[in-house]
């Protein structure tokens, strides 16, 4: 079954406001069924996120506080596409921020939409290989509270399936690696 694009006809922009990181916007729009109606939408530019591994099979994750949910979710590292960037360059930089590595080489693993019901972000996923820990300490943003940790693939799955605070994004970007990782670790 092909998803292809039928966008909707925007009627009316109701509401927008601009934020730091994504913007808001309520629309009146005919869907391509003929309804009509309102809807919200957070519009933002896209994630880009990377699954780094270790020559030791280690995959790099970051625990990291999120206001939203008052507490810490285990995660890959990630960060918000800049508009003068490309996907790839971004999660170039976010995981030297966020971790202390450098990955040698990328593979582009895919996008995917993270919340279709109510967000237009898609995320970019890669995989990072041939990591090298770099001598200064992770540079993170003054709004970044994070610990560095270390898990095998058999670790990280057993802490998804036990319900521990993992991310979504990051648990669909292990999916998407998996046959990778088993070819790396093997």
């Amino acid at each position: 079954m092909s998803l292809g694009n039928e966008p909707s006809e925007i009627l009316e922009q109701l509401l927008f406001y601009k934020g730091r990181k994504f913007n808001y916007e309520v629309i009146k729009l005919r869907l391509p069924n003929g309804v009509e109606g309102n809807w919200e939408c957070i519009r933002h530019p896209g994630g880009a996120l990377a699954v780094p591994v270790t020559r030791e099979g280690k995959l790099v994750l970051v625990r990291q506080y999120r206001f939203t949910v008052q507490g810490r979710l285990l995660e890959f590292p990630a960060g918000t596409v800049e508009s003068y960037e490309d996907p790839a360059e971004t999660i170039k930089r976010e995981i030297e921020e966020e971790t202390g590595y450098r990955a040698g080489s990328w593979k582009s693993l895919g996008k995917f939409s993270l919340a279709p019901g109510y967000s237009d972000e898609y995320i970019y996923a890669f995989l990072a290989q041939d990591l090298e820990k770099l001598e200064i300490p992770p540079q993170q943003d003054e709004d970044e509270d994070i610990e560095v940790v270390l898990m095998s693939p058999e670790e990280l799955e057993a802490a998804i399936l036990a319900g521990e605070p993992i991310d979504a994004k990051s648990i669909a970007s292990f999916m998407m690696a998996r046959p990778y990782l088993k070819s790396i670790i093997d």
